[in-house]
């Protein structure tokens, strides 16, 4: 069975990679797609339809969409198009959007606070439904742009796995686009008509200062320098904790840890091959 188009060709090669790479998706999966009814949710439940249809091993698939209780959210469109390409779908309507402002803190933004909201009314609902995985859809930006963010503005040194077991050893979360630009995911989207509908939230689109910077900055770089998006996305997986300054990881100077030194050796070895 042939792709429909070059761009679902190439979107679907990229996530099996990362399905594979990271280990996502295993047979008899039971997979929760976080459906906000945004480009990258409805990209990611559109592929992960494909590549079920195609996969040798077999899963399920549900989406679930957490409404935050805004009077202009269209809910109902995004149950009439999952309906429509016979998607499961459980919409959840909560109060989210009337507590914000009450357990808003300094230190959050509304959007980070919100997003630890649903991710909480997902834990639950992924319990509820015999979920056993739950896709998110961050792409290859989110995942840079979070790298630089942290490391200007927080001080430390991470961004977001594409594979996450929760605390409480519960729950997986997935981000299977994670080799996926946002750009790709926009196209795609638009491609398969699916509808971008926003949350209708006040704050919704409303960057922060910071993250605005961060995407001018990588999008000037990519221009200049293409390729550079795909070189931060592989130095995630190129770690060399002997030339870090965190003791937990190299104390004393001298690396303890024989993974990390492994893990140092084959990336000079990879750098070895490159040059020649």
């Amino acid at each position: 069975m042939a792709y429909s188009t070059p761009l679902e060709s190439r979107i679907a090669k990229k996530t099996t990679k990362a399905i594979v790479d990271f280990n996502l998706i295993e047979d008899g999966d039971r997979v929760m797609v976080g459906l906000s009814g945004g480009k990258d949710s409805w990209a990611l439940l559109q592929t992960l339809d494909v590549l079920r249809k195609r996969a040798p091993i077999d899963f399920s698939l549900i989406a679930v969409n957490v409404d935050s209780g805004y009077k202009e959210f269209k809910h109902d469109l995004i149950a009439k198009t999952c309906k429509e390409r016979g998607w499961e779908l459980r919409i959840e309507h909560t109060s989210i959007g009337e507590v914000m402002d009450d357990i808003l803190e300094a230190k959050d933004t509304p959007c980070s606070l919100c997003a630890r909201l649903r991710r909480g009314v997902l834990y639950r609902i992924a319990t509820e439904v015999g979920a056993t995985k739950i896709a998110l859809g961050h792409h290859l930006d989110d995942f840079i742009e979070t790298l630089l963010l942290n490391l200007f503005f927080s001080g430390s040194l991470k961004a977001m796995p594409a594979r996450l077991v929760s605390d409480t050893g519960e729950h997986v979360v997935i981000r299977p686009l994670v080799y996926v630009g946002e750009d790709e995911a926009r196209l795609f989207a638009r491609e398969c008509g699916l509808p971008i509908i926003g949350c209708c939230c006040p704050a919704c689109g409303d960057l922060s200062l910071q993250r605005q910077r961060i995407k001018r900055l990588i999008t000037d770089l990519e221009v200049e320098h293409s390729g550079v998006k795909n070189s931060m996305l592989k130095a995630m997986t190129n770690v060399m904790p002997r030339h870090l300054l965190d003791t937990r990881l190299n104390p004393s100077g001298e690396l303890r840890d024989s993974v990390a030194l492994r893990l140092e050796e084959e990336g000079a070895a990879n750098l070895i091959q490159i040059r020649h």
